[in-house]
């Protein structure tokens, strides 16, 4: 198999793109040739050019929610993508294709069924979205992440792997993530809302700033997303003027490393993405889990839900997320260490450390 070739796609949010990145670098290791099919407007283009895996483009975007001429040009859209797809296809002739689920994957799936070429594809929530629901009983195997994402996939090969996650989960050590983020060894908070960031939680957390860090000592690593960093800035600036100074707050638009950042840390705030959600529990780390309300059939509180139920993280509804709520849930895991300990204890039995090597294994055996 030494010169299999693998299509790679899936793109849009960091959920569907890292996961697939993992499998690909997985496969790469092993001496694999990869393609990757995404949109070149969206964040998968720069990672994986950085990567220097071949990118092949297809210009798709998310299904309009609403009838008429907008889920018209998206029909045609589609056809187009898959038409282009199928071009691919027939141009590289790829053993398999793998795909994260969402829009971006559909196009390289679809036509890998209408050539009928080996496909797999991988879920990475509780409540699985459209795509996966609806190609799932054509691929040769599916993955998820959760176990009760089963109750909504047909298909007789489907394997429960968690969601593929660095292997640097595993090997990067608490006071070595510490000590590259130029932080002290003591307890670390980090404050996310996905690659896009999230607004709620940046409001809540500006608020909040000064007051952790002053009166409690508290460390923070702050991801803002790259639309919303200046917003934070100006906050800020009125709020808290002196908090360039502030040597507990790292305050960054995106970071590319999250391994590090939550390695580093004892509590997340964060959305309820699944890869999110994974990369918590392979970190060992408590969490404040609260769902993007507008997510895709509700997925993110499906997955907040299911962690809140395992005992692993707290929960907090976004439309709840102000100063005072957010401000509560923090103290109360800061001035209370067993429930701390606790959270942590249950998110890394959760932990699942060896999905990329099993879906890596499967798309062998396809």
């Amino acid at each position: 198999m030494s010169k299999t070739r693998f299509f790679i796609t899936g793109g849009g949010t960091g959920g569907h793109i890292y996961p697939a990145i993992a499998v690909a670098d997985e496969l790469a290791g092993r001496g694999k040739e990869i393609f990757y099919v995404g949109n070149p407007k969206n964040l998968e283009y720069d990672i994986v050019l950085q990567k220097g895996y071949k990118f092949l483009p297809v210009n798709i975007e998310g299904m309009p929610r609403q009838f008429g001429l907008p889920i018209i040009k998206w029909g045609f859209q589609l056809l187009g993508s898959v038409l282009k797809s199928v071009y691919y296809i027939l141009k590289y002739k790829p053993d398999v294709v793998f795909g994260t689920g969402g829009y971006v994957s559909a196009p390289a799936m679809i036509a890998a069924k209408l050539l009928n070429k080996p496909f797999m594809m991988h879920d990475c929530d509780a409540r699985p979205g459209l795509v996966t629901r609806k190609l799932a009983p054509y691929a040769s195997a599916v993955s998820v992440a959760f176990d009760s994402a089963c109750n909504f996939i047909h298909n007789k090969h489907l394997f429960v792997n968690g969601n593929p996650i660095r292997t640097q989960f595993k090997t990067l050590s608490v006071s070595e993530a510490r000590s590259a983020l130029g932080l002290e060894d003591r307890l670390t908070l980090c404050i996310m809302g996905g690659s896009q960031g999230a607004r709620t939680i940046n409001d809540a957390a500006v608020a909040l700033l000064k007051r952790l860090s002053k009166e409690d000592n508290l460390q923070i690593i702050f991801q803002t997303g790259k639309k919303n960093f200046e917003r934070v800035i100006e906050q800020l600036m009125r709020i808290y003027p002196e908090y360039e100074a502030d040597k507990n707050l790292i305050i960054r638009p995106y970071f590319e490393d999250m391994v590090t950042v939550l390695k580093a840390s004892d509590i997340a705030v964060s959305r309820a993405g699944s890869l999110s959600i994974s990369e918590i529990e392979a970190a060992g780390i408590a969490s404040i889990l609260i769902p993007y309300p507008h997510a895709a059939a509700d997925h993110q509180r499906m997955n907040a839900k299911y962690m809140l139920a395992k005992g692993a993280s707290l929960y907090l509804e976004d439309s709840e997320t102000d100063e005072k709520h957010l401000g509560n849930m923090i103290e109360s895991l800061i001035k209370n260490s067993d429930k701390l300990v606790e959270l942590q204890s249950n998110a890394h039995n959760l932990a699942k450390y060896d999905g990329v090597q099993k879906i890596v294994e499967q798309l062998k055996s396809i």
